[in-house]
């Protein structure tokens, strides 16, 4: 559905229900071949030639005849609607089969909550086979309401600035990298072409609490929290929640029916305010993998929990913040350091335009901590380790917190999606444990 181009194109709202691909074999969630399954040309039953199902049909087939009879076919509520892609960045992506109802309630549900009706225009310039741009609400929660979407290849801010004046955009969602060049671009071109846009969802990765403040000053829009996970899980924060909430929690749970626990290593419930590992189940949140047994029992316990990777803590109010990845915990010789503790941290200092904190491999204390960083123009030079870890003194952060290790680069790898990939910052201190 992404343009090739530049060039903005328009959905509007009008679509029929979900419906099984022509001539296919389909699978539902559980792993069994539906009932009208056959042979693929490869001939493993349930298997489908993609580049046959995508081809055009054959010049003598009836386009009308063939529409009326799929226009007839109904899925089951329970069947297959979508497979959707695990987003993490440490192993091969599993997929993750999303059914027409819990599909179509992850949509509408977060379309109500996000206060999407006939005026809505929604801008995706995310890649829109994501689940944020997808259906959170995204492209099916905008259409299902009965608004309007616009589509940009991707989400250059002098592209994106055009497309939502010319086409009145009120909501649209980025992840926080994208969001640092929106905010980059508006100090210094101004920020007059986004006078529709309302909300501004940003979502994929922790948000650092500084660059969370400066959304409302610069843009104009409400910022929106979001924190989910394609597996099922949505959080949000409120846009009518105070500022103190939208700019450093990740929100709270979309549905009544979402059960949440922040468990220890050994599975016991953790009070309010104490870090841990998300546990959750609920109305939208599969109960495995498709196809996976192995990851379904790292991921997924007998009675339904689904462990995400996330470590986060519930404050009283019910609003979770994020503290990272289960990776992204820093061991230092038994000290717990969250990355991105350290990482909020050295965004208060000046001449620092992106960060990201890693585990360095350590002979002696197992890990250290190791900080890339992306100077802001013109500061590289003042970029010391020295000044990073006097700016900690001084803001009386715990000494065994100091990164001891600091790498300026030029940008930091994000993943297809946009997210930062510690993956890749972990394999190169794996290739070079003295440096880069």
């Amino acid at each position: 559905m992404c343009c090739a181009t530049s060039t903005t194109r328009t959905w509007r709202s009008g679509c029929g229900p979900a419906r099984r691909p022509c001539g296919t074999s389909w699978w539902r969630q559980d792993g069994h071949q539906g009932q009208d399954g056959h042979p693929g040309q490869d001939g493993h039953p349930g298997h489908t030639d993609l580049t046959a199902l995508c081809a055009e049909p054959h010049h003598e087939a009836d386009p009308a005849a063939d529409r009326a009879r799929w226009d007839a076919e109904q899925p089951g509520a329970r069947d297959v609607a979508v497979f959707l892609l695990s987003g993490g960045t440490t192993g091969l992506p599993k997929l993750i089969a999303r059914t027409h109802n819990d599909y179509a309630y992850n949509a509408r549900a977060s379309a109500e909550l996000c206060g999407l009706d006939e005026s809505t225009v929604y801008l995706a310039a995310l890649p829109a086979s994501h689940n944020f741009p997808l259906a959170c609400p995204g492209i099916l929660g905008t259409l299902l309401t009965g608004g309007r979407v616009v589509m940009l290849a991707a989400p250059q801010p002098q592209s994106v600035f055009a497309a939502i004046e010319q086409e009145g955009v009120t909501i649209t969602a980025v992840v926080p990298a994208v969001a640092r060049r929106w905010l980059a671009h508006a100090e210094e071109h101004g920020s007059a072409a986004l006078r529709t846009l309302r909300v501004l969802q940003v979502g994929g990765a922790r948000l650092a609490d500084e660059l969370a403040r400066g959304i409302q000053p610069v843009l104009g829009a409400t910022l929106q929290q979001v924190f989910g996970m394609a597996e099922g899980l949505l959080n949000y924060t409120r846009l009518d929640d105070p500022d103190e909430v939208i700019c450093s929690t990740q929100g709270r749970p979309l549905s009544p029916g979402d059960e949440v626990r922040i468990v220890d290593a050994a599975g016991n419930d953790l009070p309010d305010g104490v870090p841990g590992a998300l546990l959750t189940r609920g109305p939208y949140t599969p109960r495995g993998y498709y196809r996976a047994a192995e990851q379904n029992a790292r991921a997924f316990t007998p009675d339904g929990w689904y462990a995400s990777g996330d470590v986060v803590r519930c404050r009283p109010d019910g609003n979770l913040v994020v503290e990272g990845r289960d990776k992204d915990m820093i061991n230092r010789g038994g000290e717990k350091i969250s990355a991105e503790e350290v990482e909020n941290l050295l965004y208060r200092m000046p001449g620092i335009a992106q960060v990201a904190a890693v585990a360095a491999p350590d002979a002696e204390l197992g890990e250290r901590i190791c900080v890339f960083v992306v100077p802001q123009p013109g500061a590289g030079a003042h970029l010391t380790l020295d000044a990073i870890r006097d700016g900690m003194a001084t803001a009386g952060v715990a000494r065994f917190k100091w990164p001891e290790r600091l790498e300026v680069v030029a940008e930091l790898p994000v993943t297809k999606v946009g997210k930062l990939d510690k993956k890749a910052l972990r394999d190169v201190l794996a290739r070079t444990p003295q440096g880069v």
